[in-house]
């Protein structure tokens, strides 16, 4: 069988953009996509995330390896206990987090990073996604990834801002037209379920998440010139830190294979 290998040439006299969904935990398949595409010379230039594919978008627009964002997100609590609040509309405070994005980050700053990053979260009063790409980043990386209701909605310039997949999981807007060449990673895995498996509350909220957050990225998914959406991650828990590991591999092992056949003209 013949095996074609994805010329990074393609890449290099083009500007090139990543878009990267969200996800939870699975997110973490995107760190893996990132390895694989940094192994084979291909450097986005421009760079869109929500929720948490904001927080490797702009792990990777600060020039941080693979191996120094999964100490991130292996180091950093999700569940806190004592992050718990009663005060604001969420069971933990995400405002308590920043200390450990001053810990990764070389600057609270969009304009310090080395390449450019644009962030979506969603205003929760107007009803409406805004994009982020300058001035402070750590409150709108925050409220990019406060999933409702397990985290407290972020106060920015007056307005409460949370998760950015509530309205758009799938943020490739700021690339297009910028960009020459799109790449995607989508890993809010989606697939039919049965009646089984819709019994309970859980099931049911779940399941309604997963169908929104689909619903408003799935028409976005044809636009990239390569998409990666790795499959397998719907074994993993949406804030389950266990499964990390899990989506890094089957990030990686998805990306190497794909890219070791796909030919991009």
């Amino acid at each position: 069988m013949l095996v074609f290998m994805v010329n990074a040439n393609v890449f290099l006299n083009k500007s090139t953009g990543l878009v990267l969904s969200g996800g939870g935990v699975k997110g973490i398949a995107h760190i893996g996509i990132l390895k694989a595409l940094l192994q084979r010379g291909i450097y986005p230039d421009s760079v869109s995330g929500v929720s948490a594919g904001a927080l490797v978008a702009a792990l990777y627009a600060d020039d941080k390896s693979t191996d120094d964002m999964l100490v991130f997100f292996k180091e950093t609590p999700l569940l806190k206990y004592n992050f718990v609040t009663i005060n604001k509309p969420g069971l933990f405070d995400t405002d308590k987090y920043i200390p450990f994005f001053q810990d990764f980050f070389s600057s609270n700053s969009f304009e310090k990073l080395n390449r450019k990053l644009t962030i979506v979260a969603t205003n929760m009063e107007k009803g409406a996604p805004k994009f982020f790409n300058s001035g402070n980043l750590f409150k709108p990386l925050l409220a990019s990834a406060a999933l409702p209701p397990v985290f407290s909605p972020v106060l920015i310039d007056g307005s409460l801002y949370a998760d950015g997949g509530i309205m758009n999981n799938f943020p490739i807007e700021p690339l297009m037209g910028d960009c020459e060449l799109i790449i995607g990673s989508y890993t809010t895995s989606m697939k039919e379920v049965t009646k089984g498996q819709l019994k309970s509350y859980y099931q049911i909220t779940q399941r309604t998440n997963l169908l929104m957050l689909h619903a408003n990225a799935k028409e976005k998914l044809l636009i990239p010139d390569l998409l990666f959406n790795p499959k397998g991650l719907d074994r993993i828990g949406v804030l389950d830190k266990r499964g990390i590991e899990q989506a890094f591999v089957l990030g990686y092992d998805y990306a190497s294979k794909l890219l070791d056949t796909k030919i991009i003209m």
